[in-house]
């Protein structure tokens, strides 16, 4: 019996950051990040790791445990991530 391999988008959330030089790419979805040194190399190396982390997962038969353990609900073929409700920004109380 052949082995059927069952493909679909998935909108993924992706936050950018500048550090410094270096421009951040993170996705809470996965606990995955990149950078590179323009916005744009940040989402090209992005793309790159998300396809191989996705690969190897499926390659050592993990996919469906680290996706389930990382909060993403299986909805008929596909996995769909948790999803981001907004971001704020908190105000630490200074320290003496």
């Amino acid at each position: 019996m052949q082995k059927v391999s069952v493909r679909a988008d998935i909108q993924l959330p992706v936050t950018f950051l500048k550090e410094g030089s270096q421009f951040i790419a993170y996705s809470p979805a996965l606990d995955l990040s990149t950078c590179g040194k323009t916005l744009e190399e940040a989402r090209r190396r992005f793309g790159e790791a998300v396809s191989l982390f996705m690969h190897e997962l499926h390659v050592k038969g993990a996919l469906d445990e680290v996706l389930e353990g990382l909060g993403w609900q299986k909805k008929r073929s596909s996995f769909v991530p948790p999803v981001m409700i907004g971001q704020e920004a908190y105000t630490i109380p200074a320290y003496a």
